[in-house]
């Protein structure tokens, strides 16, 4: 990983969950790692709720004023420049499609100086709602990249049915994924896989889900 990394993605394509994974595993390791909550957009998927989670593997969270309160809009007032100096490793959750990537823009120039240090990662689900094509994923990235100013610089394959996900779902999803690749120009980072599953993907990256959509939690 690089020292900076921005989740980006359809809405529920799974980025929380990604970034917090991401963050566990730096922690494991022996990393210092932060990570940023800036979805303004889905109040019921946010990286804020892992706070007890962070704070066991002592990983630095930074969620806008407000957060998980009942306000609309979370204020968004982040020192990324601080947060890059006292941690080894910083990753942003960011909102749900282009309405969420306002976000980014307000920090396009801080986040365009870490240069060759920054990748901003597209997470896609085959399995989405208006995201199930190729074409229409990379639409959709596209809408993201104009709002934000800042261009992806790889793909992670998501794709999933929940805890109804089988092999052979995520199996079936690496055709979708190569085509976002091949027609975006951009690398496929790996394929996710939750734990009891081992697809016949390659590469790819076991992940533990931390965020739950409220209907599974009740």
């Amino acid at each position: 990983m690089k020292k900076f990394t921005v989740i980006t993605g359809h809405y529920g394509a799974g980025k929380s969950n990604i970034s917090a994974n991401l963050a566990v595993k730096l922690a494991d390791a022996g990393k210092k790692a932060a990570v940023i909550d800036m979805d303004i957009v889905n109040p019921y998927f946010r990286t804020a709720d892992l706070s007890e989670l962070f704070e066991s593997r002592d990983i630095t969270l930074a969620a806008p004023e407000y957060a998980n309160s009942n306000l609309d809009i979370p204020v968004l007032n982040f020192d990324l420049e601080q947060l890059a100096a006292e941690n080894e490793y910083v990753i942003a959750d960011v909102g749900g499609d282009d309405a969420g990537a306002v976000a980014l823009g307000k920090y396009s120039r801080t986040l365009e100086s870490f240069g060759d240090k920054l990748d901003m990662l597209y997470v896609i689900n085959r399995y989405r709602y208006l995201t199930g094509t190729p074409e229409d994923a990379i639409a959709v990235m596209r809408e993201i990249e104009n709002v934000a100013r800042i261009r992806h610089t790889g793909i992670i394959n998501n794709s999933n049915l929940g805890f109804e996900t089988t092999n052979k779902d995520i199996e079936n999803s690496i055709n979708f994924a190569e085509k976002i690749s091949e027609k975006s120009g951009l690398p496929l980072i790996f394929n996710a896989y939750m734990r009891g599953l081992d697809p016949e993907v390659s590469p790819k990256t076991e992940v533990e889900v931390y965020v739950r959509p409220i209907w599974e939690i009740y």
